[in-house]
């Protein structure tokens, strides 16, 4: 039997389900990006897994209505670096810089001394460190390092518990503390999962009738045997 949370597609990463917690000022230059009124020609994000550092790449792409470069989407692309397209658009999106192979490297450093020179233009790019502890060519680990760089925090359980709790209130129903304890100990910790379980939740009590109680989230939260 399927459980309900695999039926039910996370939520697409945006600005309003971004959970701020200690990161509010790099939230504030990611929007001025979305304006179009970038702080610097470079804006680098970094931080360890679950920060928050795709989510916010995403939520900027979706904003202006364009795609990520990965190494994986360079990949699938003959990794001819970066595309006519992607260098022509004001803003581009870089995740996962480390991966990013020599000639995808060279382009980004190109890439970011052409909108140096251009208002409203900036590189947007996330890694797993600080610039100067990347793995890439020196030239451009030091542009990197040139504009602001954020360390992206991981959200305490308290700021997830808050966030949950905030969420549960805007669908129309309360949220128990046994519930919100084990769903920060027994699911994957990121916030866009444990909202999508959240939303999972909601909609198998409405569609059963029954209350959201810690015996209804272990429901469809473990296998089911058939």
């Amino acid at each position: 039997k399927q459980l309900v949370l695999e039926l039910i597609p996370a939520p697409e990463p945006s600005f309003d389900n971004f959970v701020v917690g200690a990161n509010q000022e790099a939230r504030n230059a990611l929007l001025d990006v979305v304006l179009q009124r970038p702080p610097a020609a470079v804006l680098y994000l970094w931080g360890v897994s679950g920060s928050g550092k795709s989510h916010s790449l995403y939520a900027v792409a979706s904003s202006l209505k364009q795609s990520i470069v990965t190494a994986t989407s360079l990949a699938a692309h003959r990794n001819d670096a970066l595309s006519d397209a992607q260098m022509e658009t004001p803003i581009i999106v870089v995740d996962d810089v480390e991966r990013l192979d020599d000639a995808a490297q060279v382009a980004l450093f190109n890439a970011i001394n052409q909108r140096a020179q251009q208002d409203g233009s900036c590189v947007v790019v996330a890694g797993h460190a600080a610039p100067r502890d990347l793995p890439l060519r020196p030239e451009l680990a030091s542009r990197l390092g040139s504009g602001l760089s954020f360390q992206l925090h991981p959200l305490t359980d308290s700021e997830k518990a808050a966030a949950l709790n905030a969420h549960a209130t805007s669908r129309g129903f309360s949220l128990r503390e046994e519930v919100t304890s084990y769903l920060l100990r027994h699911s994957r910790r990121d916030m866009t999962s444990l909202i999508a379980m959240l939303d999972a939740l909601d909609q198998y009590s409405l569609e059963t009738g029954r209350e959201i109680t810690l015996p209804l989230l272990k429901q469809i939260s473990q296998p089911s045997l058939v």
